[in-house]
């Protein structure tokens, strides 16, 4: 699990909150005290209403003091940059950073993908359409009868880039991009189908925190107050084979899936003794 730290003035949820040092350090140690495994650091927003796309030297300012302070005080754990931007990928792993998380996959600089390849560090390749400034919005959320197999074929064409690059396969994660170009019908089908997403081979880190298709459902209108339903999101995509999750709210998150996977281990035994169904050591 990846807690999210955004040291932006202007994110969808908690723009502002984590723009200083000390409370985002403070933040960061909360996380990974309530089970966070990694943290996930971006500098630029995607937010649905009003995002704009940010300099890298602004995207700088905002990440690498954060960066370099987080793998100080916290050396054992991962930390992740979330960015388009060669660039700032760069400057992130001269600061030890671990994983690179690509909400365009590298569609906006393929150079992210070489940079990542030279490092051999951990990619997620996420699914979304358009720039920073749309890619939160449904500019682009235009789908045909079956979104799964559409996102999909886009997601397996990110993976082809990142092999073409230089990546190797198991340093490969993938995320449909749950709320990035798509509606909540779409965002709905890809978590109840999310299997078909899986048997890409690789794993599959699920972002559905505080999203807006769950105020939608819920009747929530303030994000941070999606706690509940962003947990009950991520269960349900753990029974369909999501094994990553991005959260802003770890404690509650941490315990919901622990619990939930208790017993999705359990019953995986259970078939096995009695002679059914998969082999759980296959999951």
């Amino acid at each position: 699990m990846f807690g999210i730290l955004n040291v932006t003035p202007d994110s969808f949820s908690d723009g502002g909150r984590f723009e200083s040092l000390e409370p985002a350090l403070d933040h960061v140690r909360r996380m990974v005290d309530e089970g966070a495994d990694g943290i996930d650091i971006g500098g630029e927003s995607t937010r649905p209403q009003g995002a704009e796309a940010v300099s890298a030297e602004r995207e700088l300012r905002r990440v690498l003091p954060v960066l370099a302070a987080v793998r100080e005080a916290l050396p054992d754990s991962l930390i992740s940059i979330d960015t388009t931007k060669g660039e700032v990928a760069r400057a992130a792993l001269d600061v030890g950073v671990d994983v690179i998380n690509d909400v365009s996959a590298f569609r906006i600089d393929p150079g992210v993908g070489e940079i990542a390849a030279r490092a051999g560090v951990g990619v997620v390749l996420m699914h979304s359409r358009g720039g920073v400034a749309e890619m939160g919005t449904y500019r682009f959320a235009h789908y045909g009868d079956d979104v799964v197999a559409d996102v999909v074929q886009e997601l397996q064409a990110s993976v082809n880039a990142a092999l073409s690059a230089g990546i190797v396969r198991d340093s490969i994660v993938i995320d449909p991009g749950v709320g990035f170009a798509k509606k909540t019908e779409h965002s709905l089908r890809l978590l109840a189908e999310l299997e078909r997403v899986v048997a890409l081979g690789f794993p599959v880190m699920v972002g559905a925190s505080r999203k807006r298709f769950i105020g939608e459902l819920s009747r929530v209108e303030r994000a941070a107050d999606r706690v509940a339903g962003t947990v009950g999101a991520n269960v349900v995509a753990l029974t369909r084979g999501a094994r990553l999750f991005r959260v802003h709210d770890v404690a509650p998150n941490r315990q919901a899936l622990d619990v939930a996977w208790g017993i999705v281990q359990a019953g995986a035994g259970l078939s096995s003794s009695s002679g059914a169904g998969p082999d759980p050591d296959s999951r």
